[in-house]
């Protein structure tokens, strides 16, 4: 490990020295790639140093000691020192290999959300607009932005399907364990007799795909235009707007009629687009990989049934991780912290633990 440490002190090095050139600083894109890797590279850096640091105090009462001729107080002082300092190595050393953990290439990306009612008719879209309701306060919370792509409401108020993006630095390393199957137990509002019903939504979080991770050919596009349905008023009736774009190849299909502008219709299509033809090679990617090699947290597939709401408990409880909080109130507010926090650390000491087990 100290030899992988070393090297990377030494890329850590360069790049901030290249970084210092008048040739990259007048390259955008070069003078970009090497501060993301400089900033990729740095905690690991920083715990590396902190690391030596303790190893050269504990190396220096080791000496203290072997000399001898300390008084009492001296002795005790060097004893203390190398104590201290070996039990701070050994925590650089736990937090070193976390950090060097292989880490999600996605996890700086955007994130499309993709939200759709379940099981419980009317019930399951009123939820689906409590998730959505939910994300987007969690979002602003971490100062993330958010914008809808394309959605399906319903009469009361809820979402058959709303999909939208959040733009923020590291959103997906925060919504990735989002997806999967969303449980709620509520007395709802058209229920007369206060019975508890059980409705499910589905949530699938995407890695916005840029142009560069996914080429798609023009000629394997169906594109077709439609005129808007739903509430809007005279000009939904009156304008081919709505855009319907099918990728024949996988036989992927997005509609998106938000925008009175085709044009803009057709960008969001292309959004959701790219980024689902994506997800599904990560898909097939994770398929190919064996069952004991998985997150404890689960494979994010949307038919996993991860997470229950219970309004009469007020209780919130994760089911990958055995985890309920009394919370609920706050959690729908977008409160959502130390639940993801849970997951993340969840993810980390299985990911650690597959590490250690295949030195």
């Amino acid at each position: 490990m100290i030899e992988k440490l070393e090297g990377i002190e030494t890329r850590f090095n360069t790049v901030t020295e290249q970084l210092c050139s008048p040739e990259i600083i007048a390259d955008m894109d070069s003078y970009t790639a090497l501060m993301k890797e400089q900033k990729k590279l740095e905690p690991i850096v920083e715990k590396f140093k902190e690391y030596k640091a303790a190893r050269d105090n504990a190396q220096e009462a080791e000496a203290m000691l072997e000399e001898g001729g300390l008084d009492k107080e001296l002795k005790e002082l060097a004893v203390e020192e190398l104590k201290a300092s070996k039990e701070q190595m050994e925590q650089c050393t736990e937090e070193l290999k976390i950090l060097l953990l292989p880490r999600d290439p996605n996890d700086d990306k955007n994130v499309i959300v993709e939200i759709r009612g379940g099981a419980g008719g009317e019930e399951s879209a009123l939820f689906a607009g409590t998730l959505y309701r939910m994300y987007t306060m969690y979002a602003e919370s971490k100062g993330f932005k958010h914008e809808v792509l394309s959605a399906q409401e319903t009469g009361l108020g809820g979402f058959k399907e709303i999909s939208f993006s959040i733009s923020g630095d590291g959103a997906f390393s925060r919504f990735k364990f989002e997806s999967g199957v969303h449980r709620v137990q509520r007395v709802p509002e058209t229920e007369s007799q206060g019975r508890i019903h059980t409705s499910t939504s589905t949530v699938a979080v995407l890695p916005e795909a840029e142009e560069v991770d996914i080429d798609i050919n023009p000629s394997d596009l169906q594109i077709d235009t439609f005129r808007s349905s739903g509430a809007g008023g005279q000009h939904i009736n009156k304008t081919e707007s709505a855009i319907r774009i099918t990728h024949l190849p996988t036989g992927t299909v997005v509609e998106c009629q938000d925008e009175r502008s085709q044009h803009k219709n057709k960008d969001k299509a292309m959004k959701i687009l790219r980024s689902r033809i994506l997800e599904k090679e990560r898909e097939k990617q994770n398929a190919e990989i064996a069952g004991d090699r998985r997150a404890q947290v689960g494979t994010g597939n949307r038919n996993e049934r991860i997470r229950t709401y219970n309004y009469p408990q007020g209780r919130v409880s994760d089911h990958r991780i055995g985890l309920t909080l009394y919370k609920l109130e706050q959690i729908l507010n977008g409160d959502l912290d130390e639940l993801i926090d849970a997951l993340i650390t969840a993810d980390t000491a299985e990911k650690l633990r597959l590490s250690e087990s295949e030195q």
